[in-house]
């Protein structure tokens, strides 16, 4: 008759905690279900995204062309002040430094303004870009909802949560752990707060 020797006491227990782990990771993996979109590639095969990229496109080259134009005219005005120098008093001169100075700071401000950050080329896109944002939103959640989806992962962004359901929402649960009472929290799928968190008096 064959005997089996008694496994030894660490690897019982190594055995033990990998069956118990192994039982724990497919319980979490069934009772949750994940999925993840590129939302650059949904972007890419929207014929309004297009539209909005190729009038982005056009609006950028004409407000660069219009500051290439205005350093063009401040470049001509200090060849020109350099040409002229010996031929002007010193109140002259420093009217005309001055003149220039001034054009050149009204150029860069106008650049700043345009392309700086902040500036009317990022809002111009965030102004015809995020309908189609808030449109692909929608649809991720709709589908969402509709799989029982826990999460929604975008591939484009370094997997950022576009979509997660309420009620896997622990935020709640932390705040609590720092010792705050979170505020009036909406229902809403999309686990956003409507409120500000407050101190928890205890």
């Amino acid at each position: 008759m064959f005997s089996f020797a008694p496994l030894k006491k660490p690897a019982m227990k190594k055995f033990v905690c990998s069956i118990l782990l192994s039982f724990v990771v497919i319980s979490v993996a069934s009772a949750q279900k994940f999925a993840y979109v590129d939302t650059q590639y949904i972007l890419e095969n929207m014929p309004e995204y297009k539209s909005a990229q190729s009038q982005l496109d056009r609006i950028s080259l004409q407000w660069q062309k219009e500051i290439e134009t205005k350093f063009g005219e401040i470049d001509k005005m200090y060849k020109d002040f350099q040409a002229e120098a010996i031929l002007l008093t010193d109140d002259m001169k420093k009217k005309r430094e001055e003149e220039i100075i001034d054009r050149e700071k009204t150029a860069k401000e106008l650049q700043k303004q345009r392309f700086g950050k902040g500036g009317d080329l990022l809002k111009k896109r965030q102004e015809l870009i995020k309908p189609l944002q808030d449109k692909i939103y929608n649809a991720i959640k709709e589908i969402a909802q509709t799989k029982n989806l826990g999460a929604v992962f975008d591939k484009s962004s370094d997997l950022t949560i576009l979509y997660t359901n309420a009620k896997y929402d622990i935020s709640d649960q932390v705040l609590e752990n720092l010792g705050f009472t979170p505020a009036s929290k909406s229902t809403d799928d999309s686990g956003g707060d409507s409120g500000t968190p407050t101190p928890n008096k205890k």
